[in-house]
Protein backbone atom coordinates (compact mmCIF):
# COMPACT_ATOMS: atom_id res chain seq x y z
CA UNK A 1 0.00 0.00 0.00
CA UNK A 2 1.55 3.60 -0.46
CA UNK A 3 1.31 5.82 1.91
CA UNK A 4 -0.92 9.19 1.36
CA UNK A 5 0.75 12.54 2.12
CA UNK A 6 -0.45 14.81 5.13
CA UNK A 7 -2.20 17.77 4.87
CA UNK A 8 -1.65 20.64 6.79
CA UNK A 9 -4.65 19.71 9.53
CA UNK A 10 -2.35 16.78 10.31
CA UNK A 11 0.94 18.19 11.05
CA UNK A 12 2.34 18.51 14.61
CA UNK A 13 4.59 21.72 15.31
CA UNK A 14 7.15 21.47 18.08
CA UNK A 15 8.24 24.06 20.19
CA UNK A 16 12.00 24.25 20.47
CA UNK A 17 14.01 25.57 22.88
CA UNK A 18 14.56 28.87 21.25
CA UNK A 19 11.11 29.82 20.71
CA UNK A 20 10.08 33.07 21.52
CA UNK A 21 7.23 33.95 24.39
CA UNK A 22 4.29 36.05 23.63
CA UNK A 23 5.10 39.75 24.47
CA UNK A 24 2.49 41.34 27.35
CA UNK A 25 0.50 44.53 26.15
CA UNK A 26 1.62 47.55 27.04
CA UNK A 27 -0.87 49.92 28.26
CA UNK A 28 -1.51 52.56 25.78
CA UNK A 29 -2.18 56.13 26.39
CA UNK A 30 -0.04 58.72 28.57
CA UNK A 31 2.14 57.72 31.24
CA UNK A 32 0.61 57.51 35.18
CA UNK A 33 2.62 61.21 36.38
CA UNK A 34 1.43 62.86 33.38
CA UNK A 35 -2.44 61.18 34.01
CA UNK A 36 -1.65 63.07 37.82
CA UNK A 37 -0.26 66.34 37.01
CA UNK A 38 -3.23 66.09 34.24
CA UNK A 39 -5.63 66.13 37.39
CA UNK A 40 -4.89 68.54 39.87
CA UNK A 41 -6.16 72.17 39.54
CA UNK A 42 -2.87 74.34 38.60
CA UNK A 43 -2.03 75.26 35.06
CA UNK A 44 1.66 73.83 34.31
CA UNK A 45 2.86 77.41 34.17
CA UNK A 46 1.89 78.10 37.99
CA UNK A 47 3.61 74.45 38.92
CA UNK A 48 6.72 75.57 37.36
CA UNK A 49 6.29 78.91 39.14
CA UNK A 50 6.02 76.74 42.22
CA UNK A 51 8.97 74.35 41.64
CA UNK A 52 10.76 77.49 41.11
CA UNK A 53 10.31 79.04 44.51
CA UNK A 54 10.58 76.04 46.18
CA UNK A 55 13.89 75.25 44.51
CA UNK A 56 14.84 78.97 45.72
CA UNK A 57 13.64 78.97 49.06
CA UNK A 58 16.11 75.84 49.35
CA UNK A 59 18.72 77.67 47.90
CA UNK A 60 18.50 80.81 50.30
CA UNK A 61 17.95 78.29 53.49
CA UNK A 62 21.44 76.63 52.49
CA UNK A 63 23.13 79.82 51.94
CA UNK A 64 22.03 81.62 55.35
CA UNK A 65 22.79 78.10 57.44
CA UNK A 66 26.09 78.43 55.54
CA UNK A 67 26.35 82.37 56.72
CA UNK A 68 25.47 81.50 59.97
CA UNK A 69 27.79 78.36 60.57
CA UNK A 70 30.08 81.05 59.32
CA UNK A 71 29.91 84.08 61.37
CA UNK A 72 28.66 86.02 58.38
CA UNK A 73 25.30 86.94 59.42
CA UNK A 74 26.30 88.23 62.69
CA UNK A 75 29.11 90.57 61.17
CA UNK A 76 26.13 91.34 58.10
CA UNK A 77 23.55 92.56 61.79
CA UNK A 78 26.07 94.20 63.49
CA UNK A 79 27.50 96.73 60.48
CA UNK A 80 23.71 97.50 59.47
CA UNK A 81 22.94 98.13 63.33
CA UNK A 82 25.97 100.90 63.12
CA UNK A 83 25.20 102.03 60.03
CA UNK A 84 21.49 102.84 61.31
CA UNK A 85 23.16 104.46 64.18
CA UNK A 86 25.40 107.01 61.83
CA UNK A 87 22.88 107.74 60.32
CA UNK A 88 21.38 109.63 63.26
CA UNK A 89 18.76 106.69 64.19
CA UNK A 90 19.87 106.60 67.67
CA UNK A 91 18.45 107.25 71.42
CA UNK A 92 19.33 110.72 71.86
CA UNK A 93 16.18 111.68 73.94
CA UNK A 94 14.16 110.10 76.91
CA UNK A 95 10.58 111.76 76.99
CA UNK A 96 8.94 110.48 80.21
CA UNK A 97 4.88 110.54 80.75
CA UNK A 98 2.98 109.81 83.62
CA UNK A 99 5.41 110.50 86.60
CA UNK A 100 4.26 112.26 89.12
CA UNK A 101 5.93 111.12 92.25
CA UNK A 102 8.30 108.41 90.92
CA UNK A 103 12.35 109.46 90.55
CA UNK A 104 12.75 110.56 87.05
CA UNK A 105 16.63 109.86 87.11
CA UNK A 106 15.46 106.59 88.16
CA UNK A 107 13.76 105.42 85.08
CA UNK A 108 16.84 107.48 82.51
CA UNK A 109 19.16 104.96 84.25
CA UNK A 110 16.96 101.94 83.54
CA UNK A 111 16.31 103.21 80.57
CA UNK A 112 20.06 104.43 79.05
CA UNK A 113 21.95 100.98 80.95
CA UNK A 114 22.32 99.59 77.48
CA UNK A 115 25.23 100.21 75.30
CA UNK A 116 23.98 100.32 72.19
CA UNK A 117 22.35 103.26 71.78
CA UNK A 118 20.45 102.27 67.90
CA UNK A 119 16.92 102.75 67.28
CA UNK A 120 17.24 99.45 65.18
CA UNK A 121 18.88 97.35 68.42
CA UNK A 122 17.48 98.81 70.93
CA UNK A 123 15.58 96.54 73.47
CA UNK A 124 12.38 98.11 74.06
CA UNK A 125 11.07 94.65 75.72
CA UNK A 126 13.98 94.80 78.55
CA UNK A 127 13.84 98.56 79.29
CA UNK A 128 9.62 97.71 79.77
CA UNK A 129 10.46 94.81 82.11
CA UNK A 130 12.69 96.38 84.33
CA UNK A 131 10.68 99.66 84.97
CA UNK A 132 7.84 97.38 86.15
CA UNK A 133 10.54 96.24 88.84
CA UNK A 134 11.12 99.29 90.43
CA UNK A 135 8.50 99.88 93.06
CA UNK A 136 6.21 102.76 91.86
CA UNK A 137 5.66 101.57 88.52
CA UNK A 138 1.93 99.66 87.98
CA UNK A 139 3.40 99.35 84.19
CA UNK A 140 4.80 100.74 81.49
CA UNK A 141 4.67 101.41 78.13
CA UNK A 142 7.35 102.01 76.02
CA UNK A 143 8.23 103.23 72.51
CA UNK A 144 10.11 104.50 69.61
CA UNK A 145 9.84 108.11 67.97
CA UNK A 146 11.87 108.37 65.17
CA UNK A 147 14.62 109.53 64.13
CA UNK A 148 15.92 109.90 68.19
CA UNK A 149 13.36 109.63 70.99
CA UNK A 150 12.53 106.39 73.50
CA UNK A 151 9.10 107.48 75.08
CA UNK A 152 7.83 105.85 78.00
CA UNK A 153 4.74 105.69 79.47
CA UNK A 154 4.12 104.92 83.34
CA UNK A 155 1.30 104.19 85.18
CA UNK A 156 1.94 104.71 88.59
CA UNK A 157 1.00 103.06 91.87
CA UNK A 158 -0.93 104.57 94.26
CA UNK A 159 -0.43 104.81 97.78
CA UNK A 160 -3.10 103.90 99.92
CA UNK A 161 -0.92 103.32 103.58
CA UNK A 162 2.38 103.83 105.27
CA UNK A 163 3.92 100.87 106.89
CA UNK A 164 5.67 101.34 110.05
CA UNK A 165 8.22 99.15 110.99
CA UNK A 166 11.76 99.29 112.80
CA UNK A 167 11.03 103.05 113.30
CA UNK A 168 10.89 103.44 109.35
CA UNK A 169 7.82 104.61 107.34
CA UNK A 170 7.19 103.38 103.77
CA UNK A 171 4.80 104.45 101.27
CA UNK A 172 2.83 101.10 100.25
CA UNK A 173 0.13 100.54 97.54
CA UNK A 174 -3.28 98.46 97.85
CA UNK A 175 -1.26 95.34 97.37
CA UNK A 176 1.31 96.10 100.04
CA UNK A 177 4.24 96.98 97.48
CA UNK A 178 6.94 99.52 98.97
CA UNK A 179 6.85 102.87 96.95
CA UNK A 180 10.68 104.02 97.25
CA UNK A 181 12.07 107.50 97.21
CA UNK A 182 9.00 109.55 98.55
CA UNK A 183 8.51 110.43 101.74
CA UNK A 184 5.91 109.39 103.80
CA UNK A 185 4.97 112.31 105.43
CA UNK A 186 4.87 114.14 102.34
CA UNK A 187 1.34 112.28 101.64
CA UNK A 188 -0.99 113.35 104.65
CA UNK A 189 -4.12 111.52 105.49
CA UNK A 190 -2.91 108.01 104.90
CA UNK A 191 -3.60 105.33 107.76
CA UNK A 192 -0.32 103.93 109.34
CA UNK A 193 0.14 99.93 109.45
CA UNK A 194 2.20 97.79 111.75
CA UNK A 195 2.76 94.61 110.89
CA UNK A 196 5.45 92.15 109.28
CA UNK A 197 4.41 91.27 105.76
CA UNK A 198 2.33 94.20 104.11
CA UNK A 199 2.11 92.12 101.19
CA UNK A 200 -0.82 90.08 102.94
CA UNK A 201 -1.97 92.58 105.19
CA UNK A 202 -2.18 95.59 103.54
CA UNK A 203 -5.44 93.81 101.46
CA UNK A 204 -6.90 92.74 105.21
CA UNK A 205 -6.27 95.69 106.01
CA UNK A 206 -8.35 97.71 103.55
CA UNK A 207 -10.92 94.85 103.15
CA UNK A 208 -11.70 95.25 107.11
CA UNK A 209 -12.08 98.79 106.92
CA UNK A 210 -14.48 98.98 103.64
CA UNK A 211 -16.80 97.17 105.89
CA UNK A 212 -18.10 100.44 107.38
CA UNK A 213 -17.56 102.99 104.71
CA UNK A 214 -19.05 105.73 107.49
CA UNK A 215 -16.36 105.31 109.60
CA UNK A 216 -14.12 104.08 107.36
CA UNK A 217 -12.52 107.94 107.03
CA UNK A 218 -11.86 108.06 110.90
CA UNK A 219 -9.29 105.35 110.61
CA UNK A 220 -6.01 106.42 111.29
CA UNK A 221 -4.25 103.54 111.47
CA UNK A 222 -4.10 99.63 112.26
CA UNK A 223 -1.93 97.51 114.09
CA UNK A 224 -1.80 94.02 113.17
CA UNK A 225 -1.74 91.47 116.79
CA UNK A 226 0.10 88.46 117.73
CA UNK A 227 0.26 88.11 113.97
CA UNK A 228 -3.68 87.09 114.39
CA UNK A 229 -6.24 90.12 114.89
CA UNK A 230 -6.19 93.69 114.38
CA UNK A 231 -6.31 97.11 116.32
CA UNK A 232 -8.04 99.75 114.75
CA UNK A 233 -7.39 103.71 115.68
CA UNK A 234 -9.77 106.44 115.37
CA UNK A 235 -8.57 109.64 114.69
CA UNK A 236 -10.16 111.16 118.00
CA UNK A 237 -7.98 108.59 120.03
CA UNK A 238 -10.06 105.05 120.55
CA UNK A 239 -8.66 102.17 119.76
CA UNK A 240 -11.46 98.96 118.87
CA UNK A 241 -9.93 95.39 120.02
CA UNK A 242 -11.32 92.99 117.07
CA UNK A 243 -11.61 89.02 116.48
CA UNK A 244 -8.95 87.17 115.41
CA UNK A 245 -10.94 85.53 112.35
CA UNK A 246 -10.83 88.00 109.53
CA UNK A 247 -14.80 87.14 108.55
CA UNK A 248 -15.68 88.24 112.74
CA UNK A 249 -13.29 91.53 112.27
CA UNK A 250 -15.47 92.54 109.50
CA UNK A 251 -18.57 92.05 111.20
CA UNK A 252 -17.35 93.50 114.49
CA UNK A 253 -16.40 96.77 112.87
CA UNK A 254 -19.68 97.44 110.96
CA UNK A 255 -21.45 96.31 114.22
CA UNK A 256 -19.43 98.62 116.05
CA UNK A 257 -20.34 101.76 113.17
CA UNK A 258 -23.92 101.27 113.65
CA UNK A 259 -23.76 101.36 117.43
CA UNK A 260 -21.65 104.86 116.90
CA UNK A 261 -24.23 106.17 114.53
CA UNK A 262 -26.67 105.50 117.04
CA UNK A 263 -24.87 106.37 120.12
CA UNK A 264 -21.56 108.22 118.68
CA UNK A 265 -19.26 106.44 120.75
CA UNK A 266 -16.17 108.19 119.17
CA UNK A 267 -15.20 111.36 120.94
CA UNK A 268 -16.31 110.17 124.43
CA UNK A 269 -13.19 110.14 126.24
CA UNK A 270 -12.76 106.28 125.69
CA UNK A 271 -9.43 105.01 125.81
CA UNK A 272 -10.56 101.50 123.90
CA UNK A 273 -13.46 99.28 123.08
CA UNK A 274 -12.90 95.69 123.09
CA UNK A 275 -15.20 93.76 120.65
CA UNK A 276 -12.92 90.66 120.62
CA UNK A 277 -15.68 88.24 122.34
CA UNK A 278 -19.01 87.02 121.13
CA UNK A 279 -22.12 89.11 122.30
CA UNK A 280 -19.73 91.09 124.37
CA UNK A 281 -18.31 94.60 124.29
CA UNK A 282 -16.19 96.06 127.02
CA UNK A 283 -15.11 99.81 127.17
CA UNK A 284 -12.07 101.93 128.91
CA UNK A 285 -12.80 105.61 130.09
CA UNK A 286 -10.24 107.87 129.66
CA UNK A 287 -10.63 109.21 132.81
CA UNK A 288 -11.34 106.45 136.02
CA UNK A 289 -14.86 106.73 136.79
CA UNK A 290 -16.07 109.26 134.09
CA UNK A 291 -18.66 106.71 132.03
CA UNK A 292 -21.26 109.04 131.50
CA UNK A 293 -24.08 107.42 129.59
CA UNK A 294 -22.07 104.57 127.59
CA UNK A 295 -24.11 101.59 130.11
CA UNK A 296 -26.67 102.45 128.13
CA UNK A 297 -25.80 101.87 124.78
CA UNK A 298 -28.11 100.19 122.09
CA UNK A 299 -28.17 99.37 118.45
CA UNK A 300 -26.64 95.73 119.46
CA UNK A 301 -27.65 92.86 121.19
CA UNK A 302 -24.08 93.20 122.92
CA UNK A 303 -23.53 93.25 126.89
CA UNK A 304 -22.11 96.36 126.83
CA UNK A 305 -19.66 96.73 130.06
CA UNK A 306 -16.64 99.05 131.64
CA UNK A 307 -13.17 97.06 131.57
CA UNK A 308 -12.50 95.60 135.17
CA UNK A 309 -9.40 95.44 134.55
CA UNK A 310 -6.47 96.20 132.25
CA UNK A 311 -6.12 93.49 129.59
CA UNK A 312 -4.45 92.92 126.02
Amino acid sequence: MSRGKKGPSSQTVKRGKGARPAQRRRPSGPPLSARLLARQPLSPATVRRIAVWVFAVFLLGAAWLTASLTGATAFARDEIVQAVGRAGFSVQRIEVVGANRIDRLRVYDIALKQKDRSMLAFDIAEVREELREYGWVGDARVSRRLPDTLVIDLVERTPVAVWQRGGRYTLIDDGGTALPGVDAASIPGLPVLVGNDPAVQTPDFLALIAAAPALKPQVIGGTWVGNRRWNLTFRTGETLLLPEDQARARDAFAEFARMDGVNRLLGRDVARFDMRFPGKMVFRPSREGDLGDLGLITGSDREITPATSDGG
